[in-house]
Parts: C-alpha cells; sequence; structure tokens
C-alpha cells in the first residue's frame, strides 16, 4: 500500500521503516528540512535498536522516502498518519497546536476525487479524532472523501522496532467500514490480533494502558517504602506478587522512579482530561506523588550517608529515562544529577548512549560528563546508579572499589546483588532492599 506519515520523529520513523519493511511504500514527511537531509543521506537523528538497518534497507530498496512536501505525501498515498508531538502544556494537558496545524495543511492539499483515510498515530486526548475531521472539513473547500481514524502506538523505547514488527495488539477505532478495511489491510503482515472500536474508545485505550502501568510502578515503589521500614525485600515480595497470571511480574521494579517522554505527560493529560470531563482521576494523581517522592527518598539517603552535600564528589551512572536509548527527555536521572549539582556537589556522569543528547540540551549543566563508567567513578565519594544499562551491572568490582574514595554506592534501580556488592567491600545502598 501506499502510505505517508507525517512527522519523523521517534513514532514515525520507527513506524515508517517497519510498514516499509513489510513490503508497503512509505513517504515520510517533515518540516526540518534539516532532519530530512539527514535521514536522505543515512543518518539516523535517534538512537533505537535496529532501526539505523532497517532504514538502510529499505531507503535502498525505494520503499521508504523522505520529503518536506505536505502535498507530495498526500498526493502519493492511500493512507496519511499523524506522528507530530503532542508536549504537555504547564497544567498538564496536551498541545493540540501540531495536530491541528498538520489537519489544516492535510485539508489544502486534498482533492475531491481522493479518497483518503487520515490516521492518528500521535498520543492524543480522547476526541480529537472528532475534531481533525471537523478541522479538515473547514479548511478543506473542495468537498474531499475522507475518513478519520484512531491507531495509538504502544512502542517501547529500546524495543520499538520488535514491537511494531511483532505487536501484541493493533487498535483500530472508526466507523467507518471502508477505512477499517484499509487499515486491516496495512496491519495484516504483522499477524497480530487487530481490536476494531469507535474512534473515542481507541483514543482512550492509550492513555488509560500507560497510566495503568505507570500505576504499577508506583505501587510497587509504595511497597518498597513498606519493605524498608519492615525490613523486607522488595524483590522478593515482587516476585510473589508477580507469579499471579493476574497481575504478572512486568512493571513491578522499585526504584528511583518512572521518567520518559510517555509516561509523565499521558498520566497527566489522563488526569487533565477527566478533570475536563468532570470525572476526577485522584488515583492517577497519587501515582504522580508516589513517582516524585522516589527520588526524594534516594536523595535523603545520599545526604544521610555523606551529611554535606556540597563540595563531595559523586558519580552517577545513567542519563536516559531507560536503557537502550538515547532519549533525555523527563530522564529521572538527569533530574537527579540537577538535584545534586544544585546542592553543590561535584558530578561526574557516564550514559553509554546519553551523553550527547544531555549535553545538546544543557541539561545537566554544571555536571562533567565523562566516557567510561570507571572514569566517573575516580576519586568518587558515592556512586549512584540511576539507568539500568547492562554494561553496568557487568563492571568490575575489584576495579571500581580501586577507583573510588570512598566504596559507598547508591543503587537507584535494583541493578546489582547487594550480597556480591558488599563482598568487595562497599556499603551498598537499594530501593526497599536490605
Amino acid at each position: 500500500m501506499k502510505l505517508c506519515i507525517i512527522g519523523s520523529g521517534y513514532v514515525g520513523l520507527v513506524s515508517g521503516a517497519c510498514f516499509a519493511e513489510v513490503g508497503h511504500n512509505v513517504i515520510c514527511v517533515d518540516n526540518d528540512q534539516r532532519k530530512v537531509d539527514m535521514l536522505q543521506a543515512g543518518k539516523i537523528p535517534i538512537y533505537e535498536p535496529g532501526l539505523e538497518d532497517l532504514v538502510h534497507q529499505n531507503v535502498a530498496a525505494k520503499r521508504l522516502h523522505f520529503t518536506t512536501s505536505t502535498e507530495a505525501g498526500v498526493d502519493g498515498s492511500d493512507v496519511i498518519f499523524i506522528a507530530v508531538p503532542t508536549p504537555p502544556q504547564p497544567d498538564g494537558s496536551v498541545d493540540l497546536s501540531y495536530i491541528e496545524k498538520v489537519a489544516r495543511e492535510i485539508a489544502a492539499v486534498l482533492k475531491p476525487n481522493q479518497y483518503r483515510v487520515i490516521v492518528d498515530k500521535s498520543t492524543v486526548p480522547v476526541k480529537t479524532g472528532e475534531k481533525v475531521a471537523d478541522t479538515i472539513r473547514r479548511y478543506n473547500k473542495a468537498g474531499a472523501d475522507f475518513d478519520v481514524v484512531s491507531n495509538p502506538e504502544f512502542l517501547r523505547e529500546g524495543c520499538a522496532v520488535a514491537d511494531l514488527m511483532k505487536p501484541d495488539r493493533v487498535v483500530i477505532g472508526s466507523n467507518s467500514e471502508r477505512a477499517i478495511a484499509l487499515m486491516q489491510k496495512i496491519y495484516e503482515p504483522f499477524m497480530s490480533p487487530v481490536l476494531v472500536t469507535d474512534i473515542n474508545s481507541a483514543e482512550l485505550i492509550k492513555h488509560a494502558a500507560n497510566s495503568f502501568l505507570a500505576l504499577k510502578i508506583s505501587y510497587i515503589n509504595a511497597v518498597a517504602q513498606i519493605c524498608e521500614a519492615s525490613g523486607a525485600d522488595v524483590e522478593k515480595v515482587a516476585d510473589g506478587i508477580g507469579m499471579d497470571r493476574r497481575i504478572g511480574r512486568n512493571f513491578l521494579n522499585a526504584g528511583i522512579g518512572y521518567g520518559g517522554s510517555c509516561f509523565p505527560k499521558d498520566i497527566a493529560a489522563f488526569i487533565a482530561i477527566s478533570d475536563q470531563l468532570g470525572v476526577p482521576f485522584n488515583l492517577l494523581k497519587e501515582v504522580q506523588r508516589i513517582n516524585a517522592t522516589q527520588r526524594d527518598r534516594m536523595l535523603a539517603k545520599i545526604r544521610e550517608a555523606l551529611w554535606v552535600l556540597r563540595d563531595k564528589k559523586i558519580a552517577v551512572w545513567g542519563l536516559t529515562f531507560k536503557p537502550d536509548t538515547d532519549d533525555v527527555r523527563s530522564s529521572v536521572a538527569v533530574d537527579l544529577v540537577c538535584d545534586l549539582v544544585a546542592e553543590g556537589a561535584i558530578v561526574t556522569v557516564y550514559d553509554p548512549k546519553g551523553a550527547e543528547k544531555a549535553k545538546e540540551f544543557k541539561l545537566v549543566e554544571g555536571a562533567v560528563i565523562v566516557s567510561s563508567p570507571l572514569e566517573a567513578a575516580a576519586d568518587a565519594e558515592a556512586l549512584v546508579i540511576a539507568t539500568e544499562w547492562k554494561e553496568f551491572a557487568a563492571v568490575d568490582l575489584d576495579q571500581l572499589r580501586a577507583k573510588m574514595h570512598t566504596p559507598l554506592i547508591f543503587d537507584g534501580r535494583n541493578l546489582l546483588d547487594p550480597v556480591t556488592v558488599r563482598s568487595f567491600g562497599f556499603t551498598y545502598t537499594s530501593v526497599g532492599r536490605s
């Protein structure tokens, strides 16, 4: 099929590459000429395992194309996906100006003899599809024939290619049988369960799903606080809970809290949506509160051990919000570094993939970013593990002990084994484990 994806950010680029991989012809549209030039030259602006090879293969096969022209994308495609940013506003609600702008651009180039399906791929509040349809009708003077569909993405950074190539489910929200048939044809090669709903239900599914996963994280973090007070082990408690098939073990990992470009934004948006609908979602407000306290609790543990943080050299391993990505947006690790710098600590930081993005966006000014874990730990009076990269778990503890001034480790992700670490002479503090 001929597909257009407007927006070549994380969701748009991964979706475009994967759609091309199964045989569709994809035009990715982006208004950033510099990004389009990069992609046409084979340079990938984000790190995602497997994505670079996928893009190169499908560009070479002439199934994946990049342009700045919305008109070229709409004219040359049967289905147009909108995958532009939906950033949060100060009150937690979603800024839909990018969506509205793209809807107007599509409306301006839709022709009367073309049937097109317009797909909301971005994470949007319920009823956005209705607004997109109204906007296109308002700004298209030719009376073009189109339908709007909600098709939320469920990509996890770090394994997004696998998530799209072998999805748990595909959600298609529409009341048009014609549009549903086209969407089912697009996803047929992926051999995935397909859930067809009305458009409002599809839009709610994404916010409800992400909020539930965040709830699981905050739940186990609340349990971790009880474990610390009682001497229990949160890992064992989580294992026992997770063995119940109704619950499952995923997202029951205690730590310094969730972050990233999705969970904080989506929870805030769902709270705002619920408030606007007159049905306050107070449970999610508590999820937010618990998440915020986890970083504060770790900082309190560091202060208790070091007393005064000013002029203390502290190493931090990790800047990205999770491993296997270079995404440092709304990262708890970044926030923790900033907290330490604000208290006057001398902070050295290492991250395998996130350092350049952190420098580019000036997120950890006042900290020194170095090129290896052991370089960060040199002469440090404490080490904080803020992101659970595999290479941190594989570090040579003898070498680490020799590098550090004081053998103190604060493991914000419960990455290391307490017994093993302590056997090398470290004082080790984690989350919910004694």
